[in-house]
């Protein structure tokens, strides 16, 4: 039942609210021919699937969820897209591809589990020279972020926010309101109703601090 459940809830069409962000990101960067694409924690693949129609290159998808990439594998054969995206396994802390395998590293959530600085002192080894890093990440800190980025051996190539108001309107309302009537559905089952509490305690942890929950795209270039 949790399958279905989650399923339900819909996370995936919500997510793909998302994806105009994801676009204008990639559109800051420099033309890429072919790239050699690395999706970090790329979850069920909502950007994974987007960055393949962007661009014209093989994309890696990459999480340590196996339901998850399995999601995606399902997505990849039903869009044709099998000769250029792969899904890979692994943890982030775990990565052994070889240095300079990729012409774009995109991580949209994923560097928090393992730190803003450390993620790109950690994935750069693995850019070809003067190529591109996108990271998503929360807004807080950010003139700390600013500075560590040329620290780290980066060019910034631009940035812009998603506000807490954009979180809202395009993501926690819409999830409050499939879960209130997820809920009528599912009233008789405590299997799914303690998936649907679990997800309206992040609703209300957003609203309780709403502020916090602003993000910044980061479009990067190895120097």
């Amino acid at each position: 039942m949790t399958t279905n459940i989650n399923s339900e809830l819909q996370k995936d069409l919500l997510r793909k609210r998302f994806n105009k962000h994801t676009k204008r990101a990639f559109q800051m960067l420099p033309e890429l021919d072919n790239p050699k694409i690395l999706d970090i924690g790329c979850g069920t693949g909502v950007p994974t699937m987007k960055l393949a129609r962007l661009s014209t290159g093989h994309v890696i998808g990459l999480d340590i969820s196996q339901p998850f990439l399995d999601e995606l594998k399902r997505k990849v054969e039903k869009a044709g897209f099998s000769d250029r995206v792969k899904t890979v396994k692994c943890s982030l802390f775990e990565m052994d591809f070889p240095d300079e395998s990729f012409d774009l590293i995109w991580a949209e959530g994923s560097i928090a589990v393992i730190g803003f600085e450390l993620g790109l002192k950690e994935w750069r080894r693995l850019l070809k020279p003067r190529r591109l890093l996108v990271v998503h990440n929360g807004i807080d800190n950010l003139p700390k972020k600013l500075k560590q980025i040329p620290s780290c051996g980066y060019e910034l190539i631009g940035d812009f926010a998603v506000t807490e108001d954009t979180w809202w309107c395009e993501y926690y309302e819409p999830l409050e309101k499939r879960i209130q009537e997820l809920r009528v559905k599912y009233s008789d089952d405590p299997e799914a109703l303690a998936v649907l509490d679990k997800e309206q305690r992040e609703v209300e942890m957003f609203k309780r601090d709403p502020e916090t929950y602003g993000s910044v795209f980061f479009v990067m270039q190895k120097g």
